[in-house]
C-alpha cells in the first residue's frame, strides 16, 4: 500500500510502509463510530465497536501503540465486538494532537514519552466509566494492548481492581528513567489486582527474553496470576497486520490466546 493509500485509508505514516494485504473486518452486526468521552481536564476522543441489539455487552479497553488511533486499533476493536464485547479504544494522547499525522519518529517519540501514568491510569478508568454509562458490563472489564499498550495492561492491572482480566502484547515490561512514568510493570509485579497473559516475541530485540523470563518469575514470588507465551522467531510487532513485522502464525495464535484467557476469566463467554 503506498503511502498516500494508507493514509487514505487511516493507517499512520510514523510505522513505516503499510502491507498491501491489511485484515479489513466490517461493522455487519455491530454498532461502531466515533466516540466522546468525559476526561477530568475535557473530552476525549475515542473509537467503539459494540454488537448491535445486544444488552449488557462485556467491556474491552484497547490500548493503542505510540502511534495514535489509527485504522489497525480501529480494527482490532471491531474484531473485539464480533467476538461479544463492547470494545472502546481511547485516543490518550489527544492532548497532543493527532498523532496518525505524525511520519517522523524523532517527533512522535517525545510526545508519547511525556505522557504521565497517572493521567493514562485515569483517562482510562473514564473510558470505563463512559462504556457503563452507555450500556457496557464493567464487571467483565477486560483490557488488551499493544506495544506501548502492552505496557499499559501491566500498569492497569495494578491500578484497577475493577479488571477482570488483560492481554499484553509484546508490553514493555522495564522502563527507560522517566520522571512521569513512576514504576515499570516489572517493579509493579506485587500490585497486579487482575490475572494477565502476556504474549511476546522470541526476536524481539527491545524486549529480551531474559526480561519476560524475570517478570514471570517476580510474579510468581508475588502469587500473581499470570501465563505467557513467547513466539519463535517473532519480532516486535507479530500481531500488527499493517507491517512488515506482522507473523500471521504468532499472532493467530495469539489472538486465539488472548480469546481463551478473557472466557477463563469471565470477560468473554
Amino acid at each position: 500500500m503506498t503511502a498516500s493509500a494508507a493514509v487514505t485509508a487511516g493507517y499512520t505514516l510514523a510505522a513505516g510502509p503499510v502491507r498491501a494485504d491489511v485484515i479489513k473486518t466490517d461493522t455487519s452486526g455491530l454498532t461502531a463510530g466515533d466516540a466522546m468521552i468525559k476526561v477530568s481536564d475535557g473530552e476525549m476522543p475515542g473509537y467503539f465497536a459494540r454488537p448491535a441489539g445486544v444488552s449488557n455487552p462485556p467491556v474491552v479497553l484497547v490500548a493503542m501503540e505510540i502511534f495514535g488511533l489509527h485504522e489497525y486499533i480501529k480494527d482490532v476493536t471491531r474484531r473485539l465486538a464480533k467476538l461479544g464485547a463492547f470494545a472502546v479504544a481511547p485516543d490518550y494522547y489527544f492532548r497532543k494532537g493527532d498523532l496518525t499525522k505524525i511520519a517522523d519518529m524523532p517527533q512522535l517519540l517525545p510526545i508519547v514519552n511525556s505522557k504521565p501514568d497517572a493521567e493514562l491510569l485515569s483517562d482510562l478508568d473514564s473510558t470505563v466509566a463512559w462504556a457503563k454509562s452507555q450500556g457496557g458490563d464493567t464487571s467483565r472489564l477486560g483490557i488488551i494492548g499493544f506495544c506501548r499498550g502492552g505496557r499499559t495492561v501491566w500498569e492497569y492491572a495494578a491500578h484497577s481492581s475493577s479488571l477482570k482480566a488483560g492481554a499484553a502484547f509484546y508490553g514493555p515490561l522495564v522502563d527507560p528513567p522517566n520522571p512521569v512514568w513512576p514504576k515499570s510493570p516489572t517493579q509493579l509485579a506485587g500490585d497486579m489486582k487482575a490475572p494477565v497473559i502476556g504474549l511476546y516475541g522470541e526476536a524481539d530485540t527491545g524486549i529480551p527474553v531474559a526480561t519476560v523470563e524475570a517478570f514471570k518469575t517476580a510474579l510468581a514470588a508475588n502469587k500473581k496470576t499470570a501465563e505467557f507465551k513467547i513466539y519463535p522467531a517473532a519480532p516486535h510487532g507479530f500481531h500488527a497486520d499493517y507491517r512488515p513485522s506482522y507473523r500471521k502464525d504468532a499472532a493467530e495464535d495469539a489472538w486465539a490466546q488472548m480469546q481463551a484467557w478473557f472466557r477463563k476469566y469471565g470477560v468473554l463467554s
